[in-house]
């Protein structure tokens, strides 16, 4: 960060400049990962009953802000400099973006085992490889200037790479919603879920269905299973979770089990004269006492 900070200041690049500023966010972005994983591996307290795990989500969602900022500043910086292209040291330029593009490449291979599965990872891989296409990016530049005497090709290009994080870091954005929303798994078909728990003998009904993330990698599931009154719930329970288990890969269960009759009694649990809200339908009754 450093090296380019002084060498985009020497050359007068503003790709270099960019990306040293990209590379500002990293230190912090990367800071944040450890901070985050490291509070993840605490335990969980009474207070907080499943642990720190979603700081880790919090932190991919900051890293994805951050992201998109930093490169709105850079297409702002590269329109100005559109208009009344500055003077540009073409060989000071490449050769320090080789260097740059050497480091990126180093600690993206490093962070590249665990960024499929892990979006506090991928946040970080994502900006280790924003700043490696930025390094590429400059070292073209600096290739059409020397070549050409291009001046725009220093904004061209960091405008380019800038869209192409954007668009990577909004990705990262959204999944990282949809986990603190709650939402279903984007791997996860909840109607393909509900129908192998309907398949399992004995099974008669499923309602109150939900499926969430707590982390990257660890899918939660919490339902309501009406059963055969004659069958053991043990033994369907063991069923139902070998099946989500081996179909899905999903192991944190919450699993109701009830009878036609349990089901009769819940599924109207208000008192004469009261008001109740049906969180299914999602409406209010009056209910007479008749």
């Amino acid at each position: 960060m450093l090296a380019e900070a002084f060498g985009g200041w020497f050359a007068n690049s503003l790709a270099l400049l960019a990306d040293a500023g990209h590379m500002l966010t990293d230190v912090a972005a990367l800071t944040l990962t450890l901070a985050a994983i490291w509070f993840a591996a605490r335990p969980a307290t009474p207070k907080k009953t499943f642990g720190y795990y979603r700081l880790e989500i919090l932190a991919a969602f900051v890293n994805g802000i951050a992201l998109v900022l930093i490169s709105l500043w850079i297409i702002y910086e590269a329109v100005e400099r559109w208009n009344a292209p500055p003077a540009v040291k073409g060989f000071e330029l490449t050769v320090i973006a080789v260097g740059g593009l050497v480091v990126n490449i180093i600690c993206a291979w490093l962070l590249h085992g665990g960024h499929e599965h892990d979006l506090n990872l991928r946040g970080a891989w994502l900006h280790v490889v924003g700043d490696a296409l930025g390094s590429v990016a400059a070292i073209v530049a600096g290739a059409l200037i020397l070549s050409f005497g291009w001046l725009w090709a220093d904004a061209a290009v960091s405008v380019l790479i800038s869209l192409i994080i954007i668009f990577g870091a909004w990705n990262l954005i959204k999944e990282s919603v949809n986990v603190l929303l709650e939402g279903t798994p984007a791997h996860i078909n909840l109607t393909a879920v509900e129908d192998a728990i309907r398949q399992t003998a004995n099974v008669r009904d499923v309602h109150d269905l939900h499926v969430w993330t707590i982390t990257s990698g660890m899918e939660a599931l919490s339902v309501h299973i009406v059963h055969e009154e004659a069958i053991s719930p043990k033994l369907l329970l063991q069923n139902v979770k070998t099946k989500l288990h081996d179909e899905f890969g999903i192991d944190h269960l919450t699993i109701q089990m009830e009878t036609s009759e349990e089901e009769s009694e819940h599924a109207h649990p208000c008192f004469s004269g009261a008001n109740c809200f049906d969180s299914d339908l999602r409406v209010k009754a009056e209910v007479s006492r008749n």
